[in-house]
């Protein structure tokens, strides 16, 4: 009787599959994670997770957003579109870019489709001409750019991007045109590793987690576990060259400028065509004068 009673157990023990069964919650939540994880967090869900401060403003924090949606090769987006790029609700756009047209930071010439008016500018301007490095070292970018025939800029970071607060165009040798705002990501130029450089260990670290790697050549460094390396060099050796890593073609050296207490503020660089100038002679004819002019730079921060 035993035998035949296990028989019947197992008989009916026998799994039956269901169609279409649904995933486990906590398989679902690895999913929604690795989703998550993958792409960078839109400004609603970094506005969300301030939301409980009560000193924090969402709508001018929102409104910000919206301007900063806005690109070179965005100008005009509609209602939707900005509400895509924002995460935030088709309604609570509309009322921003309504408030930013009656304040004459936006405009629209067929109600639909949006525009950011010339008086924006003047937001990036109260921190361009407050700013003392950005105001005073245009003689000196300039000066050193006919010496080495080349262009100069200088940035600081700003999150995963450098920001130029100074430019002195020589030759256009990058596809895109460059001045005073425009911004690139920092890992794969000379002037963001040379601010990544000298940032403190954790910080780095923070950055190398948040960054969303991209191949913009055959060159690129697209990897934590390679670009720390580089950084490590670039602090020791006190300059970076990024050789077409952002785009082929384009060689750039950059340096560090101190602040009066010595930490790094900004860094200044000098652009050339690959074809025309090896990492060598970047070496041998051009850090020379960038040393001189980031030492000329630092002596106005004092």
């Amino acid at each position: 009787m035993p035998r035949a009673s296990t028989h019947k157990s197992s008989k009916s023990a026998k799994p039956t599959r269901r169609p279409d069964r649904a995933a486990p919650p906590a398989t679902v939540a690895v999913a929604a994670a690795a989703n998550s994880a993958a792409s960078p967090p839109t400004p609603s869900t970094q506005i969300d997770a301030l939301t409980g401060d009560p000193d924090f403003m969402t709508s001018l924090a929102r409104g910000l957003a919206v301007i900063q949606a806005f690109s070179q090769k965005k100008r005009q987006l509609t209602i939707s579109q900005v509400s895509s790029k924002t995460g935030f609700s088709r309604a609570a756009v509309r009322r921003c870019l309504y408030t930013l047209a009656k304040l004459g930071f936006a405009g629209s010439d067929d109600n639909r489709h949006f525009f950011l008016q010339p008086r924006v500018l003047a937001l990036g301007h109260s921190y361009i001409s407050s700013m003392p490095l950005a105001t005073a070292a245009h003689p000196i970018l300039e000066r050193f750019s006919r010496m080495m025939h080349e262009s100069c800029s200088i940035a600081t970071l700003d999150g995963l991007d450098i920001v130029y607060v100074a430019r002195a165009n020589v030759t256009r040798i990058m596809a895109i045109d460059l001045g005073v705002g425009s911004r690139l990501p920092a890992f794969c130029t000379s002037m963001g590793r040379v601010l990544l450089a000298n940032l403190p260990s954790a910080e780095i670290e923070s950055f190398l987690a948040r960054i969303q790697f991209t191949r913009y050549t055959e060159r690129t460094i697209v990897t934590a576990d390679k670009l720390r390396p580089v950084l490590r060099m670039v602090l020791r050796n006190g300059y970076a060259i990024v050789d077409q890593e952002l785009e082929l073609g384009l060689r750039s050296m950059a340096v560090p400028i101190l602040g009066p207490s010595g930490q790094v503020v900004a860094a200044v660089n000098v652009g050339a065509h690959a074809q025309r100038v090896s990492n060598q002679e970047m070496l041998n004819n051009f850090l020379p004068h960038l040393r001189a002019a980031a030492q000329e730079l630092c002596m106005l921060l004092r």
